[in-house]
């Protein structure tokens, strides 16, 4: 994707394959792209990946609002050789998308967050690694060589743990801190809660705590009272042995030791921490050089909050619609946050991203990048790594060619004056 003219390019190179008789190893069309993995993936991993807050009204509502936003192209205006790249904290990227960070992709594909590694390195787009990752932050730098990599903490109880994360993620090349900081505890999500599934129970999604030295150190240490234990049966058994299969170390000793299930435990005890307040933030920040970004920002206030507390970029977001069931759609709050922000820190976007128009729609909105997450673990699970560079790469071709269709040569073209609210659907962001 460092090339101009991508977006041709791609298109080229799909329909001559088709020629040979092939077609693309995963659906270009966002809703059949979910469908297939939909039925590739269990219910359980489907429903963790898929699945919103309550009535996932949120989730929707994330989508009507790209659909509230129409495109007017320009025309006539000379738009061969467009430069998508951009520069974000010093480094030059090759367009302005990231891939968010997602946890438990071991869920969609036996490769998990390697698989991703790889195929965002290939494309030199930035990948933000997980804190509920299924692979260490250590394996993935190694599989991305140079190229370019966050990380996304979770503000845990233990402070020498969030030390410890974040001096792993500066070893490991990582050019940016990202405080998620709508997840202090998990939403009410209906389709996970009906399957009884959390897979972080079973010991999925935790492996940046079990490669921890700080993390196993505290295993021996007394838990506080937690809400009971399940009956042991076939089922927990069952349970008990993936947890040792999983974990570091042998099978047989991981068995005998039960190091594996205190590790659960432990997880479930250090996971988040929900008294975090404005003040907290000088402890992170005095403790790494890199840049950090507070994530699931939505209300102009607290854009101007975290300019006051010295954070260096924030991202809109409300987590894919994951947290709170009736949130403001994502793109409806970033106009406010980009006027309270002012230019003088970059803003991101996530949430709702399935396409190259809705690249261009947030950017037109005022965004600096965006970041894509659903979409590339659906191509992971149909594909592996060759399927999230796949959904990559065709996002990144719209993205092109909506932008040469619209008039722009250059991403500093998107501008506010490209887009026109539907008619009869009212554009609101709150307290601006």
């Amino acid at each position: 994707m460092r090339e101009r003219g991508f977006g041709v390019r791609r298109q080229t190179e799909i329909y001559t394959s088709g020629l040979a008789g092939r077609r693309p190893a995963v659906p270009t069309d966002p809703d059949r792209l979910e469908g297939a993995a939909r039925k590739k993936m269990s219910r359980e991993a489907f429903a963790y990946v898929a699945g919103g807050a309550g009535s996932e009204s949120t989730v929707r509502a994330n989508r009507v609002a790209f659909e509230r936003w129409r495109i007017v192209p320009r025309v006539l205006r000379g738009v061969a050789g467009r430069e998508v790249s951009v520069e974000l904290f010093g480094r030059r990227l090759p367009a302005p998308l990231l891939l968010a960070p997602v946890g438990v992709l071991e869920a969609a594909h036996r490769e998990a967050d390697v698989a991703v590694a790889r195929a965002a390195a290939r494309l030199g787009v930035p990948l933000v690694f997980s804190s509920q990752a299924s692979r260490p932050m250590e394996e993935c730098a190694a599989a991305m060589g140079d190229a370019p990599r966050w990380f996304q903490l979770y503000w845990s109880t233990s402070d020498e743990l969030v030390e410890s994360f974040v001096a792993r993620a500066e070893r490991c090349g990582c050019e940016a801190i990202v405080l998620t900081l709508d997840t202090t505890m998990l939403g009410w999500r209906p389709r996970d809660l009906d399957l009884a599934s959390l897979p972080f129970l079973r010991g999925r999604g935790i492996a940046q705590y079990t490669s921890d030295p700080v993390f196993r150190r505290a295993l021996d240490r007394p838990l506080p009272p937690s809400g009971g234990r399940p009956a042991v049966n076939l089922s927990t058994l069952r349970a008990l042995v993936g947890l040792a299969r999983r974990y570091p170390g042998g099978f047989l000793e991981n068995l005998r030791s039960g190091e594996p299930l205190a590790a659960v435990r432990r997880f479930i005890a250090t996971y988040s921490r929900t008294s975090l307040r404005w003040e907290d933030l000088a402890f992170l920040c005095e403790r790494t050089r890199l840049p950090v970004l507070l994530k699931g920002i939505l209300h102009p206030e607290d854009a101007r909050l975290a300019l006051e507390h010295g954070v260096d970029g924030v991202i809109v977001s409300n987590h894919g619609g994951r947290q709170v069931d009736g949130a403001i759609a994502a793109l409806d709050a970033l106009p406010g946050v980009v006027e309270a922000v002012d230019g003088r820190v970059p803003v991101l976007f996530d949430s709702g991203v399935r396409g190259g128009a809705d690249i261009f729609k947030a950017l037109a909105l005022g965004a600096t990048a965006v970041c894509l997450g659903r979409p590339y673990v659906y191509g992971l699970a149909l594909a592996g790594e060759k399927g999230v560079a796949e959904v990559v790469e065709n996002v990144l071709a719209e993205f092109d060619l909506t932008m040469g269709l619209a008039g722009c040569r250059s991403v500093a073209e998107i501008s506010r004056d490209l887009l026109v609210p539907a008619p009869g659907t009212p554009v609101s962001s709150p307290g601006g």
